[in-house]
């Protein structure tokens, strides 16, 4: 199917059992509008308007699509107006399924769109293999007119692909992160749910789209449509720029240990050249000896144990999300020994990184795998 020009909501008649694009003005006020501040209500008729474009990749996040979508809808309702409108676009103009395995109908292609138009790149899983040179032209066609141009999820990854993030601030899924911070290092990555830098937006993914899209429409219409918007949603806490995408240490960990949470977050940090357990031990005023009983204690493993652990899971992800070879990806990692890395990984994992890789063979140039003799234990976690 060739690309088409993208039609607006207000072009097409809707049938009497679809859905329409953008939320119809009431004829009356709703009992939603009625309940809302007086401040937000008509007040439309002489404010901004702004007409969405999404952008929907092959295995999408349908989360954190709908998270954007839905306070747009919610936010003409309230106020009464035809504040936002959008349209939903992919290439070739097929419809698209997303990584739960809906499948949603899309209004049209790849064609013009205005320049006041916000495009928004909704990504999901395998977003690299997702990202066509076809996506990357037009994208770059769509920032040569200066349009604003956002990436929910994964998105930033299509984004960045396409040169739109050099120099500037961005997010994207902390579990993409490091696959990431490898491949585009001329993007300044943040830990930020989302991140407004000019006009390039990115959202990490899940809820965080709901607190880019109530900045935007606090920009626009005021704080108090936001607030209706977020009261609808029952969305309590509006998060900015600055609040950060994970739980705090204690928090993922289930213990609140100051000592224990200060060696965590150095180990995250030290992945690439790992810090031993004496030096972790004596940065924080305690022996050896007393780091291993407070990760005995509260974690059921040793220091090095819990710290491989790390490591490989950060090995793990470059080797899904990424084009790094495997001995890349063991020396980003902190492991000099390739030999060894792959002896962890499949002890860790069951199988070894060129499987997980998906390579056919036991030659690369690490030289052949580890023989089944060493898979039972990695020597040096316990």
């Amino acid at each position: 199917m060739s690309d088409r020009p993208i039609s607006k909501p207000s072009d097409r008649p809707a049938s009497p059992t679809s859905t329409p694009r953008s939320a119809r003005a009431p004829a009356g006020r709703s009992p939603a509008t009625a309940a809302a501040p007086a401040s937000t209500r008509g007040q439309g008729q002489s404010g901004r308007h702004r007409n969405f474009v999404f952008l929907l990749l092959n295995d999408f996040t349908l989360l954190s699509f709908s998270a954007a979508i839905e306070p747009l809808r919610i936010a003409n309702r309230m106020s009464g107006q035809h504040l936002y409108r959008w349209s939903l676009v992919s290439e070739g103009g097929v419809d698209v399924s997303c990584s739960n395995g809906s499948t949603l109908r899309v209004d049209g292609g790849l064609g013009d769109i205005g320049r006041d138009d916000v495009v928004m790149v909704c990504g999901g899983i395998g977003v690299r293999a997702n990202t066509t040179p076809a996506i990357k032209n037009w994208l770059r066609k769509v920032a040569r007119k200066g349009s604003v141009i956002g990436g929910l999820c994964t998105g930033a990854h299509t984004l960045a692909a396409a040169g739109l993030l050099d120099n500037r601030r961005a997010t994207i899924h902390w579990e993409n992160r490091d696959g990431f911070l490898e491949e585009f290092t001329e993007t300044d990555l943040t830990k930020s749910v989302f991140v407004i830098d000019g006009n390039r937006l990115t959202a990490a993914g899940g809820t965080s789209s709901i607190d880019l899209v109530l900045t935007m429409i606090a920009d626009d219409h005021g704080k108090d449509l936001a607030n209706a918007v977020a009261d609808q949603l029952i969305y309590t806490t509006i998060r900015t720029d600055r609040d950060i995408q994970r739980l705090s240490i204690p928090t993922r960990i289930g213990v609140r240990h100051p000592r224990l949470s200060r060696v965590i977050e150095r180990m995250e940090q030290s992945i690439e050249e790992p810090v031993s357990p004496a030096d972790l031990a004596e940065e924080v005023g305690m022996s050896t000896r007393q780091l291993e009983r407070l990760f005995r204690r509260y974690l059921n493993r040793s220091p090095k144990r819990y710290y491989m652990e790390l490591r490989l899971a950060r090995a793990r992800n470059l080797l899904m999300q990424t084009d790094l070879s495997v001995i890349n990806v063991a020396l980003a990692c902190g492991f000099a020994s390739p030999s060894h890395f792959s002896k962890c990984y499949r002890a860790q994992y069951g199988t070894t990184p060129y499987r997980e890789r998906g390579a056919h063979g036991l030659d690369d140039e690490l030289g052949a795998e580890p023989g089944d003799e060493d898979q039972d234990r990695f020597d040096d976690l316990d």
